[in-house]
């Protein structure tokens, strides 16, 4: 199995473009998939740099409706009409950032229309190797920042409630691998929804966990602090990265050590044996 990062925010391999948005390319028995596009054609350029055939894909996952994991589509399916793409159908609302002026930060709505497009409602198992589940609930510890995320309906803006966010379930022998993109819905409680379909938990969480700010309270530190205590109990390894914050990252990496891994753009992400690889290709 191989789990190479396409795009992130922060730099890793010399040779790759990196900007605010997330993909990840993986090969499993059964599958070579993507994880998330990223926000532009430079994951496609980070791919042919890091020699990843993206002609060979033949299975793809949008975590969410967002520009920043959806950007990189029209671009793949241009090189790539074959591979099918799942998603949640509500990821084609109309999603905005209100922070200071209102900024559209949805999907072009015209992937709707490619033929590949898989729109769910609700979970799905493709196979043995692959599942999809969304419908998560809980809001224990559920980030600040979401709350300048907003849906437009008609004239008005409404909280998001994040039901177009949705998970890939990859399993490979002993290896369960959760990928969440950004974990809007709190990755507590999406690993609450995790145990709740499997009765365990993941091996490896490969996820953005939406915790950057530009400043940091008293009281957010105390809640990044106490996410990372209870994941520090689970039997999982950690890479995280993106939308997650180096501020936030430090917070955690301070209670979780080895079993917290920051990404990079362009790095090796495989996890092996029940322990983990990570390198700069």
């Amino acid at each position: 199995m191989r789990i190479i990062n396409l795009m992130e925010d922060t730099k890793g391999c010399e040779s790759c473009i990196f900007e605010h948005g997330l993909s990840f390319y993986m090969e499993t028995e059964k599958h070579k998939m993507l994880l998330d596009f990223g926000a532009s054609e430079a994951t496609l350029a980070n791919a042919k740099a890091l020699n990843i055939d993206l002609t060979q894909v033949d299975l793809a996952v949008l975590s969410h409706g967002h520009y920043d994991h959806s950007g990189g589509i029209l671009p793949f399916t241009q090189i790539n009409s074959n591979a099918e793409i799942y998603m949640q159908k509500n990821a084609l609302g109309d999603y905005y950032n209100i922070s200071v002026t209102e900024k559209y930060i949805g999907i072009d709505k015209t992937i709707a229309n490619l033929p590949q497009v898989k729109l769910l409602e609700g979970n799905l198992k493709i196979d043995s190797e692959i599942e999809l589940f969304t419908n998560i609930t809980g809001r224990r510890f559920f980030a600040r920042g979401n709350h300048i995320l907003k849906r437009k309906e008609g004239e008005n803006y409404v909280e998001d409630d994040f039901s177009h966010e949705q998970c890939a379930v990859i399993h490979q022998g002993e290896e369960h691998i959760l990928f969440s993109g950004c974990a809007h819905n709190g990755i507590l409680n999406i690993l609450d929804e995790y145990k709740r379909l499997y009765n365990s938990y993941p091996t490896t969480v490969i996820s953005g966990f939406h915790m950057i700010q530009k400043e940091y309270t008293q009281e957010d530190t105390e809640v990044i602090q106490n996410i990372a205590r209870e994941l520090s109990t689970l039997p999982t390894k950690f890479y995280t990265g993106h939308c997650t914050g180096k501020t936030a990252f430090d917070i955690m990496k301070e209670i979780m050590g080895e079993q917290l891994v920051e990404l990079h753009c362009g790095e090796d992400v495989t996890p092996h044996f029940g322990g983990a690889m990570h390198s700069p290709l």
